[in-house]
């Protein structure tokens, strides 16, 4: 394998390190271990810095027009091609939580791609857009809150803004 390869596992596998201590802050957190809570998303910090380091050396971030486009490209490879198959064992095998998971991670990455083209083609310095994560499913929706989630029903009011 090349550096670049190696660069791009280690990416990976740094980048899930990062998830999974997030996940593992969470659950420590609700059982009330605060130090370990905190330990978890200190290494999952370290780990991030880590992902960037690799994904920079090995040239993976590239000015923001074609970061946009990967973003588009990547989205939509998610949404036609990675998940249907999944979705589609996970219903074979009768796994009603990945059923659910590949779903909304499916249609919101649908809607993921739309919003980046929609930045590619508007790519301005001055926009001052804003937009609303749904904390269930993944959903984003531009400048306003929905009522309920279009993918999952959540409450709007649920959602978390990110500017």
């Amino acid at each position: 394998m090349s550096t670049k390869d190696n660069l791009m596992a280690a990416f990976a596998g740094e980048s899930q390190a990062n998830r999974k201590y997030l996940a593992f802050a969470k659950k420590a957190e609700a059982e009330g271990y605060k130090s370990a809570a905190k330990m978890f998303r200190a290494a999952a910090g370290a780990e991030t810095l880590h992902a960037h380091a690799h994904l920079n050396a090995a040239d993976g971030v590239k000015s923001t027009e074609e970061n946009l486009k990967a973003a588009v490209s990547g989205e939509t490879f998610e949404f036609e091609q990675m998940y249907p198959p999944y979705l589609e064992e996970a219903k074979k095998e009768g796994k009603d939580k990945a059923i659910q998971s590949f779903s909304y991670a499916m249609k919101a990455e649908e809607v993921h791609a739309k919003l980046f083209a929609e930045v590619m083609s508007n790519l301005s310095k001055d926009d001052d857009s804003v937009y609303y994560l749904c904390p269930v499913c993944g959903y984003i929706e531009k400048n306003t809150v929905p009522e309920v989630c279009p993918i999952c029903n959540t409450k709007g009011s649920l959602f978390t803004k990110v500017e």
